[in-house]
């Protein structure tokens, strides 16, 4: 009997694809922190490296398609954060971290505290749209709360100078990175509020990471922000960029050169479209004047002298009257048409007229009623002459007519057997024709008989 026998046996190959499939299936997704070291970037698009902290490291491996993702290029000896499966290199044996995603470390930590101070303020309603003001169409006095060397001061002005030059701009100067960035923020938009004659303000900078931004993202900025009376424009970074006062501020502007563009209207434009009103009020005016004119022009031509108004005048009172005496006329005929009908009517319910036409209703009900008590009578005797046929046909009397006589006894009972009387009894014998009393002297019984 060989070992093989007793136990099974794993070939290398084997054991690898068993372990991977034991690590694969017990350690899915993790999040794994450490230093990036021996970065190698070949042809193929794949990276590998080793991530290590002071006492161990693991291989790793990011595919090209995962690698693509990433909007910044990793370096050796950078911190990160990455997210993959822990697997095996079947070929050598080596175990290793194939990673699917990968964050800058300090770039992690502020992203999970930028998405957890946005989620705060969204479930506590400050970027509500109804609480968000509309921007003045003419702002007379624009705020900038910026820094005054930066890029973002310049562009701002720039437009503003090219669209709206009538407005007056004051910059309230403030950091707008690094350490004591967002307090000299929150000052200068708490000096901006106190000094009370802004109509509108700007807040922002130009773009950058996320740290460079980090000030905008503070809670005791955008808490400020949202209490301000004063309608706010953000705009900080580029188009790509979104920080906690872009959500908070009364309107998000993608760059500074774009809130310039929304916080003033364009003098050139509204220039045209003033000369446009101007010319379309100016040719009205001149309809309005040419149609005064025509109907002046008409009402002259209709102006007559008194003379030929009183003519005129006289001819429609003429009018008038013959037509006033036509409809008398004409009413006239009808009320008496209408007279007429109603002498008719009147004839026709006269009491006389009544009476005699209740009369003759009269007369013939009761010739109707003679009629019918006659036939009563007639079917009354027919009836009466069937019932004494039916009542003769069964009468004893009929009976006694064929020569039977019937016996009654003192009290009126019929005697019907000779068990009912005795001798010395006196009965009744009734005919067909009257009756006789009599007196039993003698009985004969069925008894006897036999």
């Amino acid at each position: 009997m060989t070992i093989q026998d007793e136990k099974p046996v794993f070939t290398v190959s084997q054991l690898n694809r068993k372990v991977k499939q034991l690590l694969e299936l017990h350690l899915p997704l993790i999040w794994v922190s450490g230093e990036i070291s021996n970065l190698a970037q070949p042809s193929s698009g794949h990276w590998y490296f080793s991530l290590k902290d002071d006492s161990a490291q693991i291989r790793c491996a990011m595919f090209r398609q995962a690698n693509s993702r990433l909007r910044w290029q990793p370096q050796s000896g950078k911190q990160v954060l990455v997210r993959g499966r822990v697997s095996i290199y079947e070929g050598r044996g080596e175990y290793q971290l194939i990673v699917e995603h990968m964050e800058d470390a300090g770039t992690g930590a502020l992203q999970r505290a930028y998405e957890a101070l946005k989620l705060k303020l969204l479930q506590e309603g400050l970027f509500a749209d109804e609480h968000k003001q509309e921007l003045p169409l003419f702002p007379q006095h624009i705020g900038v709360i910026t820094s005054p060397t930066g890029a973002a001061i310049h562009d701002i002005l720039t437009v503003l100078q090219r669209r709206y030059p009538i407005a007056e701009v004051t910059v309230v100067p403030s950091m707008v990175q690094g350490e004591g960035a967002a307090a000299t923020l929150l000052d200068g938009l708490n000096k901006a509020e106190r000094f009370g004659r802004f109509d509108l303000l700007i807040i922002g900078r130009g773009g950058g990471s996320l740290e460079d931004l980090w000030a905008f993202n503070d809670e005791a900025l955008a808490r400020a922000i949202f209490a301000c009376r004063i309608p706010i424009i953000s705009a900080v970074g580029h188009e790509v960029d979104f920080t906690i006062c872009d959500f908070v501020a009364d309107i998000r502007a993608p760059t500074p050169s774009a809130s310039a563009e929304i916080a003033t209207p364009d003098l050139i434009e509204w220039q045209q479209t003033l000369d446009t009103w101007y010319g379309q009020l100016l040719q009205q005016m001149r309809n309005r004047l040419l149609q005064f004119q025509q109907q002046l022009a008409y009402l002259q031509r209709r102006l007559r002298h008194p003379g030929e108004q009183l003519k005129a005048q006289a001819m429609r009172l003429q009018k008038a009257q013959a037509a006033l005496r036509h409809s008398f006329s004409q009413h006239i005929n009808t009320q008496q048409k209408q007279l007429t009908h109603l002498q008719h009517r009147l004839q026709q319910q006269h009491p006389q007229h009544r009476i005699q036409l209740l009369q003759r209703q009269t007369k013939q009900w009761l010739a109707q009623l003679h009629q019918l008590i006659r036939h009563q009578l007639f079917r009354k005797k027919q009836a009466l002459s069937a019932q004494c046929q039916l009542l003769d046909a069964v009468s004893p009397l009929a009976v006694l007519g064929r020569g039977y006589s019937i016996v009654t006894n003192q009290d009126g009972s019929i005697v019907q057997s000779a068990n009912q009387i005795n001798v010395g009894d006196k009965v009744y014998t009734q005919l067909a024709t009257g009756g006789f009393d009599s007196q039993i002297t003698a009985l004969k019984t069925e008894q006897n008989n036999n």
